[in-house]
């Protein structure tokens, strides 16, 4: 008895061509300019780190949306809630770690 083994790929959205070449030129543009940022001290210290900062966050975003092809249609919403816990998660755990740190180093200094 011979089954029919088929499998289904429901949910899952593959791009095309034009989009990976789209997120390469992105991705690449953007790490030019954290580079180009950085190397030609053109800020501040502190300009420099939220510049860099921001072409972080839009570079984590062309990777989501071009090659791991997270969107909000419906047959991707787990897949964005998931990702969504796991970043509220990290964000909690990095945040909460650098605020024991510094009130540490706050009490510690007072001795």
């Amino acid at each position: 008895m011979s089954q029919a083994h088929t499998t289904s790929h429901e949910g899952e959205s593959h791009g095309s061509v034009g989009s990976y070449i789209t997120g390469f030129v992105l991705a690449v543009i953007l790490t030019v300019a954290s580079f180009a940022t950085v190397l030609t001290h053109a800020f501040s210290f502190w300009t420099t780190l939220v510049v860099m900062s921001i072409l972080a966050v839009v570079q984590i975003f062309v990777h989501l949306v071009f090659f791991l092809h997270m969107n909000t249609s419906s047959k991707q919403r787990w897949n964005l809630m998931t990702f969504a816990v796991t970043a509220l998660t990290v964000l909690i755990l990095v945040c909460g770690s650098l605020f024991v740190l510094w009130n540490t180093q706050m009490h510690m200094m007072a001795r």
